[in-house]
């Protein structure tokens, strides 16, 4: 069965296809009498509006392209919903891309949603592209970071960012277990191609510089996955003088290191303490763990970046630099 036309509805309703088009729009008057007409029309008809002509004729698509380096972590998919729950309503969809922390697919996939003429670019950086990043923006497309800065040359557009305060954060993390009196402590770090990895492991060795452990410290590039966790606590038991405490700088690796030591029959924290940078649900699973975590607010990131992403599609004025949206964190206990 074909398609109904704009076209057949505009005969059926006898009336002329710019009215049918008015109707749809919500643009112009239109007399009730006639509006009932064309409904009738279009339900007698089944009649499906083309989404490729009416972003053609708005100059939208309606569509806000999303890159993240996993679709599937709580934390990014925590920001996704408060995007949607901003954007949603004014009539946008997400288009979810995972690029698997490789700026190979990165590249790709901001490539692709540049030519499926998404209204704007929601991105998790994985590193490498801040030329091809750069030169979106140049072109008008709207691009707002989250989570991860964009390091890119004095000559490329400043971006909005949603971000934490990294550094910080990962120092009173940190903090934390050196005010209990763990001075052995092994590190899990992320990527340090991309801002989370580099600053976060700035905030631990400001916090052991301080007490005078630089030296003390154990660091494993965990590269933000379940499996760099479990690596790292396989190294560092394998260390002739284990770490009484381990820090972990994302909630995936956290979860690693969670089961590791778990699977290795130690307890949490008697025989080694844990303080993960994100909540990992598995803890509360532990008897008495005693574990750190920082208490972070993807919700909320994603809804203050929603708003940046609807005043940046609508044209709004904004501010002569770009958003700068910072969130500081508090390190609590599951007791």
């Amino acid at each position: 069965m074909s398609k109904a036309t704009i076209k057949q509805v505009a005969a059926e309703a006898e009336v002329s296809t710019a009215t049918v088009s008015r109707v749809l729009n919500e643009s112009g008057y239109v007399s009730p009498e006639v509006k009932e007409r064309v409904f009738g029309a279009i339900a007698k008809l089944n009649y499906q509006p083309s989404a490729i002509a009416r972003s053609l004729k708005q100059d939208k698509t309606f569509m806000i392209g999303v890159v993240v380096p996993d679709i599937s972590n709580p934390y990014f998919m925590g920001i996704s919903r408060g995007i949607e729950d901003v954007v949603g309503p004014e009539g946008f969809q997400l288009l979810f891309c995972s690029s698997d922390e490789s700026p190979e697919k990165e590249a790709r996939l901001l490539q692709l949603l540049y030519e499926k003429r998404v209204d704007a670019i929601v991105l998790a950086t994985s590193g490498g592209n801040a030329a091809r990043i750069g030169a979106l923006a140049a072109s008008g497309q709207p691009v707002v970071l989250v989570d991860r800065r964009l390091e890119t040359d004095e000559d490329a557009p400043p971006l909005d960012l949603v971000a934490e305060d990294n550094a910080q954060s990962a120092y009173e993390l940190t903090k934390a277990l050196l005010d209990r009196g763990h001075i052995r402590i092994g590190v899990v770090n992320g990527l340090t191609r991309v801002s989370t990895g580099r600053e976060r492991l700035e905030g631990v060795l400001r916090a052991m510089k301080e007490r005078g452990l630089e030296d003390r410290l154990l660091v494993y590039s965990g590269d933000f996955s379940t499996d760099g966790g479990v690596r790292a606590v396989q190294r560092f038991l394998r260390e002739k003088e284990r770490p009484t405490a381990v820090v972990s700088l994302n909630n995936r690796m956290s979860h690693g290191v969670l089961l590791e030591l778990v699977r290795c029959g130690l307890r949490i924290p008697g025989d080694m303490a844990v303080a993960s940078y994100g909540e990992v649900e598995a803890g509360q699973l532990l008897k008495e763990p005693g574990l750190f975590y920082l208490d972070q607010a993807p919700y909320d990131m994603g809804l203050k970046a929603g708003e940046i992403l609807l005043r940046r599609i609508r044209k709004e004025d904004g501010p002569a630099e770009p958003f700068n949206e910072i969130f500081h964190h508090e390190v609590k206990q599951i007791r």
